[in-house]
């Protein structure tokens, strides 16, 4: 029979949350979807998971393996890790995933990099027999997906609004240019960060005008030129939202190079190693970090609970809140929130 996920954990989700610090999940109705047989029982030394991204070369999924595989060695359970070497795409990512699948693991983490492409992936392994949670980013049909743990990306497209407003110097009454970069113009994230975004630039800082957007695919070297057509075409640029980790570097890159720093506010998405660093050179006005690592771990985490002891979360959706770093930001926090890779 299919398993409705996703609504079971729903029904869940008032009796308990999850603790951001990754405690255990909650085992309420615990009768209802735990195996009643020995025989349906998963012997925990043969789980395997497989993990896999949108680009592997992203330094954010960099932080998120780490993360995902002290959780599996913890777990005692087997992870496989895949992703595309640097293209963020759906028709990159299918072949990979049903690559995954054909090795058959217990259980699933997918990234879905667009909503709809990626739900057949989804409905391929819950036919599969296999548990399937989303991180970062999730699939349009959560049904069959056992949990769903993101960062705040709403939250995170309002910290940039006022970061960059402050940066300006936002007055009533006068008008100012921005632009964004993105990744893709349908990642979940990417989509509520930009609404995030728009909506607090349209209740705040009316004045603020959003002149274009342009999309990466999570290549720094075309974000940068993204940003060098911007400047050509966008002469009184005052601001840059850059909603994620590659678009920011590539923004970085490209106000370096025109002698552009502290002329055009640039607040980015993802602490990078490199970016972090170019905030205290005033190349970046603000940086929205996450908690990659975090998410990594709890999605782990959650499917062994499930498929060792039929325990469903706690929480069908988890939000992970965000970080705003900036130059007042104490250089232990810096550190702190700094992605770190292998």
């Amino acid at each position: 029979m299919k398993k409705s996920y996703f609504k079971k954990a729903v029904a869940l989700a008032g009796a308990a949350v999850f603790a951001i610090g990754l405690a255990g999940c909650a085992a309420e109705e615990e009768a209802a979807v735990t195996p009643t047989t020995d025989d349906t029982a998963v012997v925990a030394e043969d789980l395997t998971i497989a993990f896999v991204m949108g680009a592997e070369s992203d330094p954010f999924f960099q932080a998120m393996k780490i993360g995902a595989e002290e959780e599996a060695a913890a777990q005692g359970v087997t992870l496989i890790w895949q992703g595309d070497p640097s293209n963020y795409s759906p028709e990159t990512q299918i072949p990979i995933v049903d690559s995954v699948l054909a090795q058959q693991p217990d259980g699933l983490v997918l990234i879905p990099t667009d909503p709809t492409a990626l739900q057949a992936s989804v409905a391929k392994a819950v036919a599969a027999g296999i548990a399937v949670a989303n991180v970062d980013t999730r699939v349009g049909d959560l049904t069959d997906v056992l949990t769903f743990i993101t960062g705040d990306n709403e939250d995170g497209g309002a910290k940039a609004a006022e970061a960059i407003a402050n940066a300006i110097g936002y007055t009533d009454g006068e008008t100012y240019e921005v632009v964004i970069g993105l990744t893709s113009a349908t990642a979940t994230t990417n989509v509520s960060r930009k609404e995030g975004f728009e909506a607090t630039i349209a209740a705040s800082y009316p004045g603020i005008q959003i002149m274009d957007v342009a999309y990466s695919e999570s290549n720094p070297e075309k974000a940068s030129t993204n940003v060098n057509n911007w400047l050509t075409k966008y002469p009184n640029l005052d601001g840059i939202f850059a909603i994620d980790g590659t678009n920011a570097s590539g923004a970085a890159a490209a106000l370096q190079a025109k002698g552009l720093v502290g002329e055009v506010a640039l607040v980015g998405y993802d602490a990078y190693p490199a970016n972090v660093a170019l905030i205290e050179a005033g190349v970046f006005t603000a940086l929205i970090a996450q908690d990659p690592a975090a998410e990594a771990r709890l999605a782990i985490q959650s499917l062994v609970e499930y498929l060792r002891n039929g325990t469903m979360p706690a929480s069908a959706e988890v939000v992970i809140p965000n970080v705003t770093l900036d130059a007042n930001t104490s250089a232990a926090d810096l550190a702190k929130y700094t992605y770190v890779a292998n």
